[in-house]
């Protein structure tokens, strides 16, 4: 089946990367352990770039060169949305007393990806470009567009899952779910060091 894989970055990251040693990831290689029977035609990743942060100054530096590896799969293509900032006042949930019920925090969005996946989704199967496609998130804002394309068009949908229950949304309309378990993820990483275009470029030190 020519198979085109919808990778949410930030899904990916928080759901099977945070806190383990394997965000050095070879979502090329991971996916074709997890596929073996498909033809991967296009695989499409969707992120934001992020900012640095007064405890996390190098956050970007990482994420450049991650993105930087990614790049060097060759039928791999990266789609930006934004990384969004704003002081907003929220309730505490056990307030001290005597103290004001609410604080003032900042609060970080990543918008857009989940847009840009549902209508590359919908658009490149009306273009008949894939028989099967994978979504590779746990995002339920992503089940209609699911929906549209397995109901609709009549396509296959799957979803490898990045945390560690589907989401019911989800689960409801793909054609198949696959866990991406840890195992997986240890066999899928990139060479420490690497080369393209630009020369040669390492794992992060601190990652």
């Amino acid at each position: 089946m020519r198979t085109i894989i919808y990778i949410d970055g930030f899904n990916l990251y928080y759901g099977a990367l945070k806190n383990t040693p394997y965000k050095w990831l070879n979502i090329d290689k991971m996916c074709r352990l997890l596929l073996p029977r498909h033809q991967i035609v296009a695989l499409k990743y969707y992120t934001a770039i992020v900012g640095a942060r007064s405890n996390d100054p190098n956050q970007p530096v990482r994420q450049q060169t991650y993105l930087r590896a990614l790049q060097a799969i060759p039928n791999l293509t990266i789609t930006h949305g934004q990384f969004l900032h704003s002081k907003i006042r929220m309730f505490l949930a056990h307030p001290v007393p005597g103290s004001p019920p609410y604080a003032t925090v900042i609060k970080t969005e990543e918008k857009g990806s989940d847009v840009n996946i549902a209508a590359h989704l919908i658009h490149d199967g009306h273009r008949d470009l894939y028989d099967a496609a994978v979504v590779i998130s746990n995002d339920s804002d992503l089940a209609e567009a699911v929906r549209i394309v397995r109901y609709d068009l009549g396509k296959i949908v799957g979803m490898l899952n990045p945390h560690k229950r589907p989401s019911y949304a989800l689960k409801q309309h793909v054609s198949f779910v696959k866990a991406i378990r840890q195992g997986v993820l240890a066999k899928s990483q990139f060479p420490d060091t690497l080369r393209d275009v630009y020369g040669v470029f390492h794992k992060p030190a601190d990652w």
